[in-house]
């Protein structure tokens, strides 16, 4: 896990300058700049000697944008073995989110191969408020470990250990509906889902907090493997298809980050694990289904199956009228189309709510875009034959058409909002390694603490 240095090691300086800056903070070390074309550019760094071959300081290029934070705090990961301290240079403001970055850039995902760890480790700066930086990285480190494991390690079953065990680690409460359960206590769309893969589907619903407190409902999509059912995927578009749990994955990173830092909520996490599976008693195309909620729901296409589990979860966290339902999926490949893997796509009718998830956004840098729940396309999602359709034809608006199909199930809620993650991040960014990505999390909690204090 992400960690500090012991704010009582020997450490050695860290001075952040710019090419203004430069000359007065080199001091001794003008030379020694020189003779490396050292000039303080963004992104660049020089490791200053000092007596018998040890280190006397380091200078980090630096400019205060939010990107070049990140980028700064890479850097911190190719110094030698030992621990550093922020002496000069950094703005207070900055610190927090360099800090962060730094605990950010420890990840390593070792469970298969051995990783070189990192050899460098921060001391805490006394500015940042070092608990919410590590629940934070905490929370990250568990998504991305849920999104990196192969389903071959991270079926309904595992899903629901690691699920148990987050909620043991925080004292919280834990109740599994699984396998033919579900149809007897009516989440029949998540059974249907499920049901073919030799794994039982199953909902996982954790609580936690002093019932007196706002209530707030965390929903994530947990297909811990997607083939695409009987429309099966090609082999290109199947071979991620690990991280369709990344919404799942991203809650429960999240939840961890709300209980370590003890958010005064009334806290809900539901997620319906399924495999979408090719097998005699899988669901096909022209079946029509009856959610949890009554409405009938004609199968287009068998692949868009995360519309479905997440129906029957949204309507059971909707029956309990919570203040804020948050959802979170790996929903479409249209808004990656739209938008990158990088910048997720948000659905909200609240106003106030996407004002605070833009403001939070920008402070955590955890960047999401807001779209439309666009009206006019309401027809596009209502076949007729059924009261919904759960692919419909042509393909324009993908991932419009998918958010407007779950809003269907929230009726009763004060405010709902959904998110269309990609769950990864496709090569090596700054504090963000290949793999999986815990993407809009921060952002989340810093929404919730700005709205509830």
């Amino acid at each position: 896990m992400p960690a500090f240095a012991p704010t009582r090691s020997k450490s050695t300086p860290l001075h952040f300058v710019t090419p203004k800056t430069l000359k007065k903070a080199l001091g001794k070390h003008s030379d020694w700049a020189k003779a490396n074309g050292f000039t303080g550019n963004a992104g660049s760094i020089l490791i200053a000697p000092g007596k018998n071959g040890k280190i006397d300081a380091v200078f980090c290029g630096w400019a205060d944008k939010a990107r070049e934070r990140f980028r700064s705090a890479t850097l911190f990961n190719k110094l030698p073995k030992g621990d550093y301290h922020i002496a000069s240079g950094l703005p207070k403001a900055a610190q927090q989110e360099y800090a962060l970055g730094v605990l950010l850039g420890q990840y390593r995902f070792d469970r298969y191969a051995k990783q070189n760890p990192p050899k460098a480790r921060l001391k805490i700066p006394e500015s940042i408020d070092a608990k919410h930086l590590l629940a934070q990285a905490e929370g990250a480190a568990l998504t991305q470990d849920l999104i990196n494991t192969p389903a071959s390690d991270m079926g309904p079953d595992a899903l629901e250990k690691a699920f148990r065990k987050l909620a043991k680690s925080h004292k919280a409460e834990v109740k599994v509906i699984k396998g033919d359960a579900l149809l007897k206590q009516n989440f029949p769309m998540i059974h249907t889902v499920g049901r073919a893969s030799d794994q039982a589907p199953r909902l996982l619903d954790m609580r936690w907090g002093r019932k007196s407190d706002p209530k707030i409902t965390l929903v994530g999509k947990g297909v811990c493997f997607d083939t695409g059912g009987l429309n099966i995927k090609p082999g290109n578009s199947m071979g991620l298809m690990k991280k369709d749990m990344g919404g799942a994955a991203t809650v429960m990173g999240l939840a961890h980050m709300i209980m370590a830092l003890g958010l005064r909520i009334r806290l809900r996490v539901l997620v319906p694990a399924v495999e979408n599976s090719i097998s005699a008693g899988a669901y096909r195309p022209g079946d029509i289904l009856t959610s949890r909620k009554g409405l009938t729901v004609e199968i287009n296409n068998t692949d868009a199956e995360g519309r479905l589990v997440l129906a029957d979860a949204l309507a059971l966290a909707d029956e309990e009228k919570p203040e804020l339902i948050i959802c979170k999926a790996t929903l479409t490949g249209a808004a990656r189309v739209a938008l990158g893997p990088d910048l997720p796509p948000y659905y909200t009718d609240d106003e106030k709510l996407a004002g605070q998830i833009d403001k939070a956004a920008a402070k955590s840098s955890d960047p999401l875009w807001r779209m439309p729940f666009y009206e006019p396309y309401e027809a596009m999602i209502e076949p007729g034959i059924a009261d919904l359709d759960n692919a419909p034809a042509g393909g324009f608006g993908g991932s419009i058409t998918a958010a407007l199909f779950l809003r269907r199930f929230v009726e009763d809620a004060g405010s709902f909002v959904h998110l269309d993650i990609y769950g990864w991040t496709p090569s090596s960014k700054p504090a963000r390694p290949k793999g999986g990505a815990c993407q809009s999390a921060r952002a989340m909690l810093a929404m919730i603490e700005a709205r509830y204090g």
